[in-house]
């Protein structure tokens, strides 16, 4: 149910932190705590980070991730740098669609400290010097007068977690309201939700097929539409499932009557959004 965002310069002690969360809120909260990171997708780190677009789509995946284990009863710890305003945003809009608490746990160190710490690792663990440095020059400070960023718990390198404080601010605060426009509306046909879930599942599947045998640009037709679809060549299957989700939410906040339109509406979407 509950999202715990970690947050801090690469080697800022989040990992140690996330252990030490998992097992106090296992004791004591009796919900399951799942976490979701950088380790835990088996990343690595210097490669992804050296590549603007293999960095994009790391944090699509850990999204991905973080999405799926969300539920009423559980609690996700998001255990990554997560050091980027508009994607912790992107988070919030996630709990918010979910309508779950959330909170960020920031680790506050110097770039002296944590470059320190990188050092002490083992020499496949470790951040390059080049990226560490890259890391920590873009790094946007989390501000508890943000929406997303709130509540925020800073944690210096001396500091004790603040159990109570946290699991309070998880299991005891109301969830963000919802947006007018991410309110689930009601649906015109009963099968209508089985409907979307299922054809927007089938055009990505056709898409995918298409790609592994057509050249980059080429139009793909899809079975029931009247439109084709031309996927650019830098466009991956992270970036294709963000855009079905998004898709599917403005959808069941603006159902058709038709289900037999679903498939044309959403090649349309995708040729909109892709181009």
């Amino acid at each position: 149910m509950p999202l715990i965002i970690m947050c801090g310069y690469p080697c800022s002690g989040k990992t140690q932190r996330t252990k030490q969360l998992k097992l106090y809120l296992e004791q004591n909260s009796g919900r399951k705590v799942h976490v979701v990171g950088d380790d835990t997708l088996a990343l690595d780190r210097n490669a992804v980070y050296a590549d603007s677009q293999k960095e994009k789509d790391a944090r699509g995946a850990l999204k991905a991730e973080v999405e799926r284990k969300v539920n009423k009863d559980d609690i996700v710890i998001l255990d990554s740098l997560n050091y980027i305003k508009g994607y912790r945003y992107e988070l919030f809009c996630l709990i918010k669609h979910t309508q779950t608490p959330h909170c960020l746990v920031y680790c506050l160190t110097s770039p002296e400290v944590s470059s320190k710490w990188n050092a002490q690792r083992d020499v496949s663990e470790q951040y390059s010097q080049e990226i560490f440095d890259a890391l920590v020059l873009r790094f946007e400070d989390p501000d508890s007068r943000n929406r997303w960023d709130s509540p925020l718990f800073t944690i210096h390198q001396d500091d004790n977690l603040p159990f109570e404080d946290i699991t309070d601010a998880l299991l005891k605060r109301k969830a963000p309201k919802q947006n007018q426009s991410t309110q689930s509306q009601p649906l015109s046909s009963t099968n209508f939700l089985y409907e979307l879930d299922r054809v927007t599942q089938e055009v990505l599947m056709v898409i995918f097929n298409a790609q592994k045998t057509s050249v980059s640009g080429d139009p793909i037709t899809i079975p029931g539409a009247t439109e084709k679809i031309e996927i650019p060549g830098n466009i991956n299957m992270a970036e294709m499932r963000k855009l079905r989700r998004q898709f599917i939410s403005y959808t069941k906040s603006h159902p058709t009557e038709d289900c037999g339109q679903i498939t044309n509406m959403f090649v349309q979407y995708l040729n909109k959004s892709l181009h």
